[in-house]
């Protein structure tokens, strides 16, 4: 733990704020600049990632649905194996969607990702971390005079005695403290940061409890470069805490950002100097220019070992399709080890290459790694059989319920081949690219595609049974509270105009709220006021099989609109079946919604 012989330092104080004017004088570029001294790499014996996508991920996009998060955080789960190379993720717990993600995280029982917390600087925000017994939350540090001085108009010695004290409350309570040292690649490491960390490790000594220092590099200024100063130098500011101080690898973890595209290699570089965690987030997801990318670090780490250590790196495409799919998150085509192209490749003279041997131009067995297979693009070398295999490859993305694979005989491939041979005949040198060969498909081979009909059905679909979820996951619907059903329903269908009728019945088939509709519509459903629901086929799917039920298309007999009917199983707290909500859309409304509402108003929209 704490060094002998180490010289206690103490707090310097300033009139002034310490802003480094010779690195970061505002109306220029920040400025590298280097002096003659470097330190050695120092590998700790074990490194591992954590993970911060579901609170810095959460700062930089519209906020994740429980669902997604508790999905999510399984395939982290998967993704990092038993061993837990991806060891913690950290939640906000100030919002009650924030909690019940915590709920349905902690209902998995993993052991990895453990769970912890993030809570400001604040005594009273412990009781958040209790009433989830994590043992272990993140803490608002700031350590920059921007933040102590600009931000907090405080002085160091001041905000240093705040600290201190919500560590020592976390330690009375046992629970590790983590101290996230923000904008720490802007602070003065001799007048506060290694004074402040080293009182931390005399109180974790006294404690007998770890007390964890994040090094936050909130503004992405720092530099891997040997030579390089501090505040920004990554490696002499590991080897401060490291060797200055003795501040053990396990209690340090690096948090960057990507403000100046350095976000990953100043991670990899805070692991060879002495820093045992990486905090990352899926897909690179964090506020402003994101963190260190998750899916990056897994990489960075079999490169690193040697070995993958259990991780399961096929994951990284299932989180990869889950963001694209399912969270319609816009995910680059270059991106790497995840985006559409990254291992696709453009150049006529690379796809020949790949032609005759895949290892020329792939980083490495992608299928077999990553579950990505390589995917060549056509030029005029690839013939009629490169283009139907580029049809096969390629089809999943963008084909519904196609099984036969298209071969080179298809009377559509020739007339396809016949056009790209026309391109290189008039002196193209680039291959072909997806959108033509797409638009060259559709036209020759107009049998891969949906309508925009069929389209529209499917996303109709889609949020119709997102709003359905969020209705029958109400706890009042669980406990069949017939006051507060009548109330949830009546306020729905004032919020969801795509709702045409909506009810709840039990086994037996019988209603127990009343018929809910739009205002001024109940006079279209009087013959169905006393009517019992046992054969129909939506009770009859959700009785007998307790899953969710969701119609074709069809015409409402009582309104003659386009309509599609979701029934959800409502359950108790031991999963016991107890009711069904029955739910009527309107094809139309549900179109409107599909073109008109952005994704991350839907979240909002539908909590009742």
């Amino acid at each position: 733990m704490l060094k002998q012989n180490v010289q206690l330092m103490e707090v310097v104080e300033r009139k002034k704020p310490e802003l480094f004017r010779d690195q970061f004088p505002y109306d220029a570029v920040p400025r590298i600049i280097f002096e003659g001294t470097m330190v050695g790499m120092d590998v700790p014996e074990s490194i591992w990632i954590t993970d911060t996508t579901f609170r810095d991920g959460q700062q930089a996009r519209p906020p994740y649905s429980v669902e997604q998060i508790s999905r999510l955080y399984d395939l982290m789960h998967r993704l990092g194996g038993e061993k837990g190379i991806i060891r913690q993720t950290e939640f906000f717990l100030y919002s009650q969607r924030d909690k019940r993600a915590v709920e349905k995280c902690l209902e998995q029982n993993h052991t990895y990702p453990e769970v912890t917390g993030w809570i400001r600087a604040n005594t009273d925000d412990f009781v958040l971390v209790k009433d989830f017994g994590l043992k272990e939350t993140g803490i608002l540090t700031s350590v920059s005079d921007y933040h102590i001085y600009l931000k907090m108009k405080s002085t160091r010695t001041a905000v240093l005695e705040k600290y201190l004290a919500v560590v020592k409350e976390a330690l009375a309570q046992g629970i590790i403290p983590r101290c996230h040292f923000e904008d720490i690649t802007r602070a003065d490491f001799d007048g506060f940061v290694l004074p402040f960390a080293q009182q931390l490790l005399k109180l974790s000594e006294d404690a007998g409890i770890p007390v964890k220092v994040r090094l936050c590099d909130t503004m992405g200024y720092g530099i891997s470069y040997p030579g390089a100063v501090l505040p920004r130098s990554i490696p002499k500011m590991v080897h401060a805490f490291r060797h200055r101080i003795g501040y053990p690898a396990e209690y340090l973890e690096w948090h960057g950002h990507n403000d100046f595209h350095k976000v990953h290699t100043n991670a990899a570089t805070a692991w060879l100097y002495g820093v045992s965690s990486l905090n990352a987030s899926l897909l690179g997801f964090g506020e402003r220019t994101g963190n260190p990318p998750l899916e990056g670090a897994v990489i960075e780490y079999a490169g690193l070992r040697g070995t993958e250590d259990g991780m399961d790196l096929t994951i990284i495409n299932e989180i990869s399709d889950y963001y694209k799919h399912e969270i319609k998150a816009s995910v680059p085509g270059n991106y790497p080890f995840v985006g559409d192209d990254f291992n696709t490749t453009r150049a006529g003279i690379h796809a020949d290459g790949l032609l005759k041997n895949e290892e020329i131009y792939n980083i490495f067995d992608t299928g077999k790694i990553l579950n990505r297979p390589l995917r060549v693009m056509v030029t005029d070398k690839s013939g009629m059989a490169g283009i139907a295999r580029w049809l096969n490859d390629n089809v999943a993305s963008i084909v519904r319920g196609e099984t036969e694979p298209v071969s080179k005989r298809h009377p559509g491939v020739k007339p396809i081949y016949t056009w790209v041979m026309e391109q290189y005949q008039q002196g193209r040198i680039t291959s072909i690219s997806t959108d033509e060969l797409i638009t060259q498909a559709r036209h020759h081979i107009p049998r891969l595609f949906e309508s925009n009909f069929s389209v529209a059905i499917r996303n109709a679909n889609y949020f119709a049974k997102k709003i359905a979820l969020r209705i029958s996951s109400r706890l009042e619907m669980e406990h069949l509270n017939a006051d507060r059903i009548q109330v949830i329903l009546n306020d729905l269908l004032k919020r969801e105009p795509s709702i045409q009728f909506a009810a709840v019945t039990n086994l037996k088939g019988e209603r127990l709220s009343q018929v809910h509709t739009q205002h001024g519509e109940r006079v279209f459903f009087r013959n169905i006021k006393n009517k019992n629901f046992l054969d129909r086929e939506w009770f009859k799917h959700v009785s007998s099989t307790q899953e969710p039920y969701t119609s074709d298309l069809y015409f409402s007999q009582y309104t003659e609109r386009l309509i599609i009917t979701n029934a959800q199983p409502l359950f108790d707290e031991n999963h016991v079946l107890l009711a069904i909500l029955n739910l009527d859309f309107i094809f139309n409304e549900l179109v409107k919604m599909e073109t008109s509402i952005p994704e991350e108003l839907l979240e909002s929209s539908f909590t009742y």
